[in-house]
């Protein structure tokens, strides 16, 4: 007899990491339902050796349904809306999506007896921290309603595995970017600064806009710590296969300014892409730099492609091969 197929359920798999996982998943010989709106994310992204539900999480009876269905072993919960400026003008949006969306998964979780979840977090929940490098432990203080969504449900999580014996990993990612093959970053709008870079590039745009070059950092523009989807959707394989709980930032630990993003995209692309520069937007932090000890030591998990320059050549990669079919 052959061994019988863990069966996964991926909430938001027609998204960019999600998508990417899914594949994955299904790499390894997993048994794969997609659950999606498909409002957000494609349905052309969605690996055709998944099985594809079509619905809501905030509507309780097709999540409900869906995972009746499938009785799935484990849960990967990508599904949310994730842009800040967004949850800014209509916070009441994220706490429905987010939150509300998310209580209505892990009723029909608990509904069918399946406690294992593994959901996709955000370095939003810890805002603006009082020390660098950000370490899983770091008090978490969201500055926009996007990070305290994310937070509400990992606190919604952690209260059920204390009572119900729920079994929660949360995965904490910082600036998700890159491409794998034909499954990249395709937002409308977008807002990720290597994308937005490369649109300039293919001449999507006259120049790239950076918000702030005053700041107190090597070159004055802001530090982010970059990780390749690829990478990303790896962590979330091991934290399954080694059935591994709590939390766990998903970063590099290494630095990379607004200004040598856009150094690199144009070494990659042979582009001058213009730059103008505006003032700092409020609520920028000059660096984010995390800690991913933990990932490395527990999940034995190490970022293979999540170097600068094999970033912006995968996302170049995907976004040319893009407009070459569009044309």
């Amino acid at each position: 007899m052959g061994t019988i197929r863990k069966r996964i359920f991926v909430t938001g798999g027609s998204g960019f990491i999600g998508a990417v996982t899914t594949r994955l998943l299904l790499d390894r010989g997993y048994d794969v339902t997609v659950f999606d709106n498909l409002e957000r994310g494609h349905r052309k992204s969605v690996d055709s050796r998944a099985h594809l539900i079509q619905g809501d999480l905030r509507n309780t009876s097709e999540i409900g349904n869906a995972l009746k269905e499938t009785l799935p072993d484990v849960v990967m919960h990508f599904a949310a809306y994730a842009l800040v400026g967004e949850s800014m003008s209509d916070p009441m949006m994220y706490y429905r999506n987010n939150v509300c969306g998310g209580v209505n998964l892990l009723d029909a979780m608990l509904a069918v007896g399946c406690k294992r979840i593994i959901f996709s977090s955000t370095c939003a929940t810890y805002g603006v921290p009082m020390k660098l490098p950000i370490e899983e432990a770091t008090p978490q203080n969201p500055t926009n309603p996007y990070g305290h969504s994310k937070l509400i449900f990992e606190q919604v999580l952690s209260w059920h595995r204390e009572l119900k014996g729920v079994q929660p990993t949360f995965l904490r990612y910082f600036n998700a970017c890159g491409a794998d093959g034909d499954l990249g970053e395709d937002h409308d709008p977008e807002t990720h600064l290597i994308p937005t870079v490369l649109k300039v590039a293919l001449g999507q745009k006259p120049h790239i806009e950076v918000f702030g070059a005053d700041y107190p950092t090597p070159d004055g523009t802001c530090i982010r710590d970059y990780v390749h989807v690829s990478d990303l959707a790896n962590a979330h394989v091991l934290a399954l296969e080694k059935e591994a709980q709590g939390a766990f930032n998903l970063a590099t630990g290494v630095g990379v300014s607004v200004k040598e993003v856009v150094e690199t995209c144009r070494q990659v692309t042979g582009h001058p892409i213009p730059v103008r520069a505006f003032p700092r937007r409020a609520g920028d932090p000059p660096i984010l730099l995390a800690s991913g000890k933990k990932a490395r030591q527990v999940l034995e998990w190490v970022p293979h492609r999540s170097e600068i320059g094999q970033v912006v050549q995968d996302a170049w990669s995907f976004m040319r091969n893009r407009a070459r079919a569009h044309t």
